[in-house]
């Protein structure tokens, strides 16, 4: 079964969570994208979206899916998104795409918080393979990276070889890749960078995810909070 399989069997499960007249946060991703497919191909269902993804957006615009402002809404009904790794005490990381502030956003507004990810995504405790990333204020950022230090992370401002200077965030904040070894409490680091003045969001999302739906070869599983 190919990566791609796992992730529509993934996304054909989320179906069974949106119900007609919803308004549903969507993230990014391929997953994603099969999951708009199924929701313009149902035609029981009507729904508003909600997205932090620039592509997802013009994605659904495509599709013919209406899109709210998000500062338009306070409530979602429920929201989907992947992650590059996740726990199984629902605690997950979503550093690669650095639209991490509004994706938390959406999660903390939905009534249902749901990851879909393929099986080598789940790990038994996160083990930090990939970077906290945190969007930080320009003018904060040599303090950031002190305050970081302190906490036995490796900064790194993120840059790309297509653009000249730093990557900027769809904030217009910098984002900082924060690499740390031997976590042993995932809240308290959460609590900590949270804390530093000038940081205004991490990629570490703790006490949001309601369920991970996780596709293998296997077939469907899911973890829910007890």
């Amino acid at each position: 079964m190919s990566d791609n399989d796992l992730k529509k069997n993934s996304a054909k499960e989320a179906m069974k969570y949106i119900k007609d007249g919803m308004i549903v946060g969507l993230g990014g991703g391929r997953s994603i994208a099969y999951l708009i497919e199924f929701i313009k191909q149902d035609k029981n269902i009507n729904v508003k979206i909600v997205t932090p993804s620039v592509k997802t957006k013009m994605l659904c615009i495509e599709k013919g899916l209406e899109v709210l402002y998000t500062s338009s809404v306070d409530k979602v009904d429920v929201a989907f998104d992947g992650c590059d790794q996740v726990d199984e005490k629902l605690n997950a990381l979503k550093s690669g795409g650095g639209i991490h502030t509004k994706e938390k956003l959406i999660a903390s507004m939905a009534e249902e918080y749901i990851l879909l990810v393929d099986e080598a995504k789940v790990e038994k405790e996160l083990t930090f393979n990939v970077p906290v990333v945190l969007e930080v204020l320009e003018d904060s950022l040599k303090y950031v990276e002190k305050k970081v230090l302190e906490l036995n992370g490796k900064p790194v401002i993120r840059s790309s070889d297509i653009k000249d200077g730093f990557t900027i965030s769809d904030n217009g904040n910098l984002l900082v890749d924060v690499f740390f070894n031997n976590v042993k409490d995932i809240h308290k680091l959460n609590d900590n960078l949270i804390r530093i003045c000038g940081v205004i969001e991490t990629s570490l999302f703790t006490n949001v995810i309601t369920k991970v739906i996780i596709a293998s070869k296997e077939g469907i599983r899911e973890i829910s909070q007890k």
